[in-house]
């Protein structure tokens, strides 16, 4: 049993994680509770479901910390990115996927590898002995999140994520909507035209800010607060901080042009994403909410081009926990005060599909290495991998650490170039230049 590496939750981070060690010759035990015991947001039993998006976000390895960590994932024989090129979508410059398709083939692997055991059911107490990563993600059952509370003393970190909804394409009314990805962005006609667009003019808009203000909401339970993430607020606490903050953010116009009306520049527009191949499926993009369903349908349908629109799925908000990880994690992602435990994820305070599933392919590796009693140093600062791993175990303010997605702002300077706007292209450039060497060295000494 010593040289078992078990893994609790089977999303992103425990799928990648358990490929990664499995791969270097680790036995290894994935639990995952689902589908014997449900969550507000999963809608199956499969292996990396993705709940919120469809999208993987950029995948421009050059100016990009997002695709720079797609690359490094690649690089290190990620799983997750591996089914992610194989049910790709259009999506402009975007990593979108078939979502059921790629949990599906993940699934497949993770379940026919050799080297994998699948144990389903609930794990209710943090383990005592043996080598674990927990990697239960933002929804974390309840027991064990009451574990991990009496273990750390963080019952206090939570924050809530909202869910975008899901549009049935032959729904919309395509002599409104239109089809073009911002500024036309992408290398193939399919790419330059990836996002459906509905137009609004102000008139409409203001009405629409002035539902979503009105409509019914979800209350929370006494002792809740919504320390949301920015990255993933609600439409409606966007709109709260400021009528235009919408027609600033998701709801943008800038670099699409109505070929309906071309003359006429909209004063905002609501863009929706493919989410599956067949391309019958769009998800409103930037729409989380906590709005009740009932609301959600009379507010949605304000968009034109979506008068008619019928739902596949409408959007919901939910609990997401996550440690005070500069506190309590060292820089193997083991807790401190019972090191045969690590965390890998969303829990580890990292956000984005992305982070969760380069949190779980370096939590296998290290873990994998010290059960075949090897040494394996974290990767380099100047790496995304390394960048994100140190702002989590040590590099962010405790007092005020919250959730972060990976970006530039985390990695060292590089000397001699000119910082603002206009040096930015040559700095990122330098700095994924930088992050792949350093990552290639690392992984070769792995």
């Amino acid at each position: 049993m010593e040289n078992t590496l078990h893994i609790i939750g089977g999303g992103l981070a425990g799928s990648e994680a358990a490929f990664q060690a499995a791969e270097a010759g680790v036995q290894v035990v994935l639990h995952e509770m689902r589908p014997k015991v449900e969550t507000f947001a999963h809608q199956g039993g499969d292996f990396a479901e993705m709940v919120c998006s469809n999208s993987f976000r950029s995948d421009d390895h050059e100016q990009n910390a997002v695709g720079l960590l797609h690359w490094e994932m690649r690089e290190a024989n990620g799983l997750i990115m591996r089914m992610a090129a194989k049910h790709r979508l259009p999506a402009g410059g975007a990593l979108a996927v078939d979502r059921d398709a790629f949990s599906a083939s993940v699934s497949e692997v993770i379940r026919n590898h050799p080297n994998i055991r699948i144990e389903e059911g609930e794990i209710t107490e943090l383990p005592t002995e043996g080598n674990w990563i927990i990697a239960t993600g933002p929804l974390t059952s309840g027991a064990l999140g009451e574990s991990i509370a009496r273990e750390t003393g963080a019952d206090s970190l939570a924050f809530f994520d909202a869910i975008a909804p899901i549009v049935y394409f032959d729904s919309v009314n395509m002599d409104v909507a239109w089809m073009q990805s911002r500024y036309d962005k992408g290398e193939t006609e399919e790419e330059q035209k990836a996002y459906l667009n509905c137009p609004m003019t102000k008139d409409q808009y203001e009405a629409f800010i002035d539902a979503l203000l009105a409509a019914d909401k979800t209350e929370f339970h006494e002792g809740e607060t919504a320390k949301y993430f920015d990255g993933c607020l609600p439409i409606e606490v966007m709109a709260e901080r400021g009528r235009e903050t919408l027609r600033f953010g998701p709801m943008k116009p800038v670099g699409l042009t109505n070929e309906h009306d071309p003359e006429n520049k909209a004063y905002a527009v609501v863009q929706l994403r493919r989410d599956n191949t067949l391309g019958t499926l769009y998800n409103i993009v930037g729409f989380q909410t906590k709005m009740k369903y009932g609301a959600q349908q009379d507010v949605f349908r304000m968009i034109p081009g979506l008068e008619d629109a019928s739902f596949a799925r409408l959007g919901g908000i939910h609990r997401n926990t996550f440690l005070n990880s500069p506190t309590l994690l060292d820089d193997q992602m083991r807790l401190k005060s019972r090191p045969n435990l690590r965390f890998a994820g969303q829990i580890t305070g990292v956000e984005g599909y992305v982070e969760s599933a380069a949190m779980g392919l370096l939590a296998g590796r290290l873990a994998a290495a010290e059960i075949q009693g090897k040494t394996l140093e974290t990767p380099p600062l100047n790496s995304a991998m390394g960048a994100l791993i140190h702002h989590i175990t040590g590099g962010a303010d405790a007092k005020t650490f919250q959730p972060m997605n990976v970006n530039f702002g985390l990695f060292q300077p590089v000397d001699g170039l000119k910082g603002g706007r206009r040096g930015r292209k040559d700095r990122y450039k330098a700095y994924t230049d930088r992050a792949k060497a350093a990552w290639i060295d690392w992984l070769s000494q792995g």
